[in-house]
């Protein structure tokens, strides 16, 4: 088989794939979003023929418009430039792979302060005629219905994989290890919390002081009730429009069942009793531990679909938690993604299967640039392992690389995605109190450390 330009390629279906008795020589991407755009540019970028699947405009989503690469769907910003910030700092190692979805957006830029905002059209155009025109790249607008295994292979569709796509996933990830729901419960910098006011205990005194315990007296339990009761809420879209499974019930509507029920539930105080009272307190909000550093902890049971200045507004209510900083707030919507430490290795290369990769959001990523970032990871991993180089992992002093331990290496069993965030990153070892000073001390030493790696990897 000869390559060609896309318009007179010939290209053989995936069920003809599947079929065939020999490794294919170029890496297939199933899905155009913004992983899989970036996967595509990545690999072909490093000499690798690239076949890039995208099924719209010839089966559409219920939330995509049109059938352009990267259509952005929900907001147009890609999140704050500063690289005082956590995605910023991704940004800017983005920009030294030459990235194609950050060369975009600074084409579509819009203003928006510190923001990375684009004109979704311009956006989107930029990226399509970019991938079209790539002489290393071809493009199919069809539905993948199933995984190919006979050449290497990024699945990076995101939260609306189609229905047969879904069931393949399901099938090779062994079911029980796919979501299709996004659960999500707020995340809070430690420094943040006043360590005052929580203490830590696990309940019954099993397992150590693994949480931090938020008590309620009987006063703030019933303020902190009416006020998430009158809170304005995000509405769902009209696809999203499903029963809750009862396992991802948001808080508030189990506040709606009932003044007590949250007492029976997530702020059960059974079994936590109070060093500084000896007692049980009314309720008490639990605090878990997202990382080994203990940077960051999540609101057990907290998944909501308050708004983000409700969040805030009414979370810090909880003792402790008044002046509380959100390095992610709640939500609960459709989603689909994989379990990621169960499934995958740190170079985003499925375990049980060396020539398959994963990027994007079903990776257990949230936000578009992180979406495009392990895309990029996926694509140059992709592209080593054609040519027999060995994968590769960015130094977890990085922005891709707290990323990737985070996919890799949490917790299985309370997996959730995740946005860039200060709380993924090791700390330094001799931290300024000075939080600016600390910020621009943690930027600096991911970019040096994000140069050197990509240097020893002799990365372009």
């Amino acid at each position: 088989m000869t390559w060609q330009k896309i318009d007179s390629y010939n290209a053989p279906s995936l069920t003809e794939f599947v079929s065939s008795n020999h490794m294919r020589d170029d890496i297939v991407i199933v899905g155009g979003g913004l992983a899989g755009s970036e996967a595509a540019w990545q690999a072909a970028n490093r000499g690798a023929k690239v076949t890039l699947y995208e099924m719209r405009p010839k089966e559409m989503t219920k939330a995509h418009k049109t059938g352009g690469l990267a259509e952005l769907v929900c907001s147009n910003s890609l999140g704050s430039a500063d690289p005082l910030n956590a995605p910023g700092i991704l940004k800017e190692e983005m920009r030294r792979l030459n990235s194609l979805v950050i060369a975009a957006a600074e084409q579509a830029r819009v203003p928006a302060g510190s923001a990375l905002a684009v004109d979704r059209d311009q956006f989107s155009s930029h990226i399509t005629r970019a991938l079209q025109g790539h002489p290393q790249i071809r493009i199919l607008h069809e539905e993948a219905a199933d995984i190919p295994i006979d050449c290497l292979c990024i699945i990076a569709t995101g939260p609306l994989t189609s229905d047969k796509l879904s069931q393949a996933i399901r099938a090779v990830t062994q079911s029980r290890h796919l979501y299709f729901y996004d659960a999500i419960s707020p995340i809070v910098d430690t420094e943040s919390i006043n360590m005052d006011v929580v203490f830590r205990a696990s309940r019954y005194d099993k397992g150590g002081d693994d949480y931090l315990n938020c008590p309620m007296t009987e006063a703030e339990y019933n303020a902190f009730y009416d006020a998430l009761m009158a809170a304005e809420k995000v509405q769902p879209k009209e696809f999203e429009k499903t029963p809750y499974f009862e396992a991802c019930v948001p808080i508030e509507v189990l506040a709606e069942r009932g003044r007590r029920t949250m007492q029976f539930g997530p702020l059960k105080p059974v079994g936590l009793k109070n060093p500084r009272t000896g007692s049980e307190s009314a309720a008490v909000v639990q605090l878990r531990t997202e990382n080994v550093h203990r940077t960051c902890y999540n609101l057990v049971g907290f998944q909501t679909k308050l708004t983000y200045p409700e969040q805030k507004r009414v979370f810090r209510m909880i003792p402790g938690l008044e002046q509380a900083e959100f390095l992610r707030y709640g939500s609960l919507h459709r989603n689909t993604f994989i379990n990621s430490p169960q499934l995958l290795l740190n170079t985003l290369q499925f375990k049980a299967r060396g020539t398959l990769f994963f990027a994007g959001q079903l990776v257990g990523v949230e936000g578009y640039t992180e979406s495009a970032a392990m895309g990029g990871l996926a694509g140059i991993n992709a592209a080593r392992t054609l040519t027999g180089q060995p994968a590769i992992t960015p130094p977890p002093t990085t922005a891709h690389g707290c990323l990737i331990t985070h996919v890799a290496s949490s917790d299985p069993r309370h997996f959730q995605p995740m946005n860039t965030n200060f709380g993924l990153f090791p700390p330094l070892s001799n931290p300024p109190k000075d939080k600016e000073k600390k910020r621009l001390a943690m930027s600096r030493r991911a970019l040096e450390d994000f140069d050197s790696w990509k240097m020893r990897s002799r990365l372009s």
